[in-house]
């Protein structure tokens, strides 16, 4: 399986879209995880993202590696993108090509639920009109008011 892996502190929407291989693909699978305007039940402006960027791309990569043995796939490329975050805007984009549809969903679904565990990347701060939430690591619920300005 070709595997392609970026961090990037750039917006990915901004980034060339990729395109599906051709001959025995049969599905083209694009996933997009947004910043949405809430976290911890507060409304928010923006995430930030921290990575150990050469471990997490090789973990990516040795995850991917990994997955491909059960859910055989063509391609799969990760975008994951760094720094602070508007709501609303791609924190990562994951495409993946397949033979079959099957492979592909089952794929990104192991895929997203293992780089919240193994990878890492960490969601460390959610900025809030004038306040910056840090996360205390305990979990996506548990954010402290660290009383920066943004």
């Amino acid at each position: 399986m070709q595997i392609e892996v970026q961090l990037t502190n750039a917006r990915l929407e901004d980034l060339p879209p990729a395109r599906p291989p051709r001959g025995a693909t049969g599905a083209w699978v694009e996933f997009r995880g947004l910043i949405r305007d809430t976290e911890a039940g507060q409304p928010i402006v923006g995430l930030e993202y921290e990575a150990y960027e050469r471990m997490a791309r090789s973990e990516m990569e040795r995850l991917l590696t990994e997955l491909a043995r059960e859910y055989p796939c063509q391609a799969v490329q990760v975008l994951h993108r760094t720094g602070l975050i508007p709501v609303g805007e791609a924190a990562i984009i994951v495409r993946i090509a397949a033979v079959h549809r099957h492979e592909a969903f089952a794929l990104l679904t192991r895929f997203m639920d293992r780089l919240k565990e193994d990878v890492p990347i960490w969601k460390c701060r959610a900025r809030v009109a004038d306040t910056c939430f840090v996360s205390t690591g305990i979990g996506p619920t548990s954010l402290v008011n660290d009383s920066l300005q943004t």
